[in-house]
């Protein structure tokens, strides 16, 4: 499949930035949790910091399936269309826990870079997906920019994670 085998540079690079990531998002979640007069809300937790993860590892998922020799696209595209309407319901629920959780307000941006971009993402999965056999090089973009949605709101959420933690929560019970 001469289509895929033009992105495999992309996505060795998108996948191996993910997995890097992951790692890195498990050592910072290690160490605020070592972190004195930081309260852990797992209600916040499950609506912040538990999606970024799961961004990070479809990323990586993609990756490795775009990488993979397929003999066919179809395979691949239910695959990709699974995974992009599984991601589309994950998004409902953190919308849910985002919208229930007590701990936080979450502003315009919060809701940008923890709803609005992954649910996004996930539906230009989808479709790209459907359109794969129809018009491959345009859906191939199309997963592709899914990929790299994911993969920028996982950066950005998990930067906006850690600041929160260390400066705000930080120095709000530093201050008590």
């Amino acid at each position: 499949m001469t289509a895929l085998k033009d992105w495999e540079s992309f996505y060795v690079i998108v996948g191996s930035s993910a997995g890097a990531l992951i790692g890195i998002q498990f050592v910072v979640v290690t160490l605020i949790a070592g972190m004195p007069n930081v309260q852990r809300q797992t209600e916040t937790s499950n609506a912040f910091v538990a999606p970024t993860i799961v961004h990070f590892v479809i990323a990586l998922a993609i990756s490795g399936l775009l990488s993979a020799p397929w003999p066919g696209l179809m395979p691949l595209a239910l695959l990709l269309v699974g995974t992009g309407s599984a991601g589309l319901f994950y998004e409902l629920i953190v919308v849910r826990r985002m919208s229930k959780q007590s701990d936080y307000r979450p502003q315009l941006e919060d809701w940008i870079f923890h709803a609005l971009i992954p649910l996004l993402s996930y539906g230009a999965l989808v479709v790209s997906a459907c359109m794969i056999s129809v018009h491959t090089p345009g859906s191939l973009f199309g997963v592709a920019g899914a990929v790299l949605g994911l993969l920028f709101a996982g950066i950005h959420n998990a930067w906006d994670t850690v600041c929160y933690l260390v400066f705000t929560k930080k120095e709000t019970h530093h201050d008590a």
